[in-house]
């Protein structure tokens, strides 16, 4: 059985260090028996990067509609797992305002904290580059996908969305609200990603791993019982950028690289 100790040991062992921003990816079934559940877990998390950021997302781009436009953060749960939604009910941590897009932040340091969190219910885009996403790239951060691929790597749509490939971010827009912590209810307009011929475009992100690898940008590992990824979020921007720049469509298939 794994505990705290021992998941802190693993976190350590793939390169986390106590001072990174580290944005986590995850799949509480794949670490497998763990003393105390999810909460070991988180703990265990948080005590890797002590003295610096834990981020999880806190996803509700499944529910959000016109049919369902109000995004209240104190209540609306993520849709991405079970962690993220305990991460966001628990003390000291704070979730962004983004209505599809939300992440949920804890730091000691709490400018950086509020610096991280805020202005997200300013863009009109799932992952702007002004908002948590495109503040990973500026604070040097890292990227744990703990038990999960890169088929999850939300940061890769971001990356596309800088890059400025139309064809990701549906046309129309949905009209939606945002609950703000003085419970006036702000409205927003949301561009939601789009899947081309009915693509999936992160399902062809795995093709990055390579790359990634060969670059030194991602190390692998285990985490208790799962197969785990450490990605470096300013490198693996600027070289899936550089494939980009190649050809903007690389994601619409298996082609190789």
């Amino acid at each position: 059985m794994h505990t705290r100790e021992t998941l802190v040991e693993d976190i350590r062992r793939l390169g986390v260090a106590k001072d990174d921003i580290l944005l986590v990816h995850s799949s509480m079934k794949a670490i497998g028996e763990v003393d105390g559940g999810a909460d070991t877990v988180l703990d265990a998390l948080t005590e890797a990067v002590c003295d610096g950021m834990l981020i999880l997302p806190t996803h509700t781009w499944s529910v959000m509609s016109n049919e369902y436009p109000i995004y209240d953060p104190e209540k609306e749960p993520a849709c991405v797992g079970i962690l993220p939604n305990l991460f966001r009910k628990r003390e000291g941590v704070m979730r962004s305002l983004h209505p599809t897009h939300s992440v949920a932040a804890y730091s000691k340091n709490q400018k950086l904290l509020q610096e991280f969190i805020s202005g997200e219910e300013q863009f009109s885009t799932p992952c702007p580059r002004q908002g948590c996403y495109g503040k990973l790239y500026d604070l040097n951060a890292k990227v744990l996908m703990l038990g999960v691929g890169l088929n999850r790597y939300t940061y890769l749509h971001g990356v596309e969305e800088w890059f400025g490939i139309e064809e990701r971010l549906e046309k129309e827009a949905l009209s939606l609200q945002i609950k703000l912590p003085s419970g006036e209810l702000l409205p927003v307009s949301m561009h939601k990603h789009f899947k081309p011929n009915n693509i999936s475009v992160s399902e062809y992100y795995i093709k990055m791993e390579k790359p990634f690898v060969q670059a030194g940008a991602l190390k692998k590992g285990r985490i208790g019982d799962a197969q785990s990824m450490l990605l470096l979020a300013r490198q693996t921007a600027d070289i899936t950028t550089e494939y980009l720049r190649k050809d903007k469509d690389i994601f619409l298939s298996h082609n190789p690289l």
